[in-house]
């Protein structure tokens, strides 16, 4: 698989917004959080940087993280199937 920096869709902005608000609801451990955003880019075709993840869900989680933010992490983690 391939890091698919160049081509990556961009998502609209209610599907971030959905995202997001379901990486903050309350109670979610870092491994639940990781699987929604790896959920989220699977049902679209992409893979998953599995290292790196967490560590975007972690940054989406941040307070003030925009809708362009959301887009940055998925650039990150996406990877061409």
């Amino acid at each position: 698989m391939q890091r698919k920096t160049d081509h990556i869709e961009k998502f609209t902005v209610a599907e971030l917004a959905n995202l997001r608000a379901d990486l903050l609801r309350s109670g979610l451990d870092s491994r639940q959080a990781a699987e929604i955003l790896s959920t989220f880019l699977i049902g679209r075709g992409y893979g998953v940087d599995s290292q790196h993840v967490a560590e975007a869900a972690l940054r989406i989680e941040r307070a003030g993280c925009s809708t362009e933010c959301v887009q940055a992490e998925l650039e990150r983690v996406a990877l061409i199937m």
